[in-house]
C-alpha cells in the first residue's frame, strides 16, 4: 500500500519517540543516521508540520525529549556572520554572479567546518535526537551528503534526522527530485512511501 505524504508526517511523532529509534535498534551496527524525503513542492506543508506539530509535540514529552533543531541556512549565514563575510558575500553574488561567489566561499563552508560548528553549539552526547532542516535552501553552497559523512565520528550514539525535499533511495539523494544523484548509502528511510 502506498502511503501519502500526510500518512507518513503523521508517523514522524512515533516512530522517532520510540525506544527502538532512539537507541539505534535493528541497525545492524550503523549509525542511527534518518532521512525523511519528501516532493520538493510540499516543502511549506511538511515546514509547516514540523513547526506546528513535531516541535510542539516534543517540547511536551515526559521524560524531556532533548532534541536539537538545525536549520542549515542558519547555520551558514550564521557561520559568514561570525567571520563578518555575510555581507561581502552579497555583494559578491550581485557583482560576480554565482559560480563566482560559490567558488570563494568553498574554503569556508567546507562541510567538515560545519560539522565542527554543530557540534560546538550542542552537547551532543546529552541529546536524544538531532534535526537537520533547510536542506533545499542552502544548495548549491553545502551538498548534504558529504556534510552527513562529516558528521558520522560527531554524532557519536546520537540519532540524526534530516528533512530532506527531494528523493533518497537507500543508495542516493537526488535533491528537488531533479538534480544528479548524491551517493549516499549509510542513511535510513524513515518512512517508507509503501508498507
Amino acid at each position: 500500500m502506498t502511503l501519502s505524504l500526510d500518512e507518513r508526517l503523521n508517523q514522524i511523532l512515533p516512530r522517532i519517540t520510540s525506544r527502538d529509534f532512539l537507541d539505534s535498534k535493528g541497525l545492524g551496527n550503523e549509525i542511527g543516521f534518518w532521512v525523511f524525503d519528501y516532493p520538493p513542492e510540499r516543502e511549506l506543508d511538511v515546514r509547516d508540520f514540523f513547526n506546528s506539530t513535531v516541535l510542539p509535540a516534543l517540547g511536551k514529552k515526559d521524560p524531556v525529549f532533548n532534541v536539537a533543531t538545525v536549520d542549515l541556512l542558519q547555520l551558514v549565514t550564521g557561520l559568514l556572520e561570525d567571520r563578518k563575510l555575510l555581507d561581502k558575500t552579497l555583494e559578491m553574488q550581485k557583482n560576480k554572479g554565482d559560480d563566482s561567489t560559490l567558488a570563494a566561499l568553498r574554503s569556508v563552508l567546507k562541510e567538515d567546518k560545519l560539522a565542527q560548528k554543530i557540534a560546538s553549539q550542542f552537547q551532543i552526547d546529552t541529546l536524544d535526537l538531532m534535526i537537520l532542516t533547510g536542506v533545499g535552501a542552502v544548495y548549491p553552497m553545502l551538498r548534504t551528503h558529504t556534510l552527513l559523512s562529516a558528521l558520522h565520528p560527531i554524532m557519536g550514539n546520537t540519532p540524526l534526522l534530516m528533512f530532506f525535499p527531494g528523493r533518497y533511495d537507500g543508495h542516493s539523494l537526488r535533491l528537488f527530485n531533479i538534480l544528479s544523484e548524491d551517493h549516499y548509502y549509510r542513511a535510513f528511510r524513515l518512512v517508507p512511501e509503501t508498507t
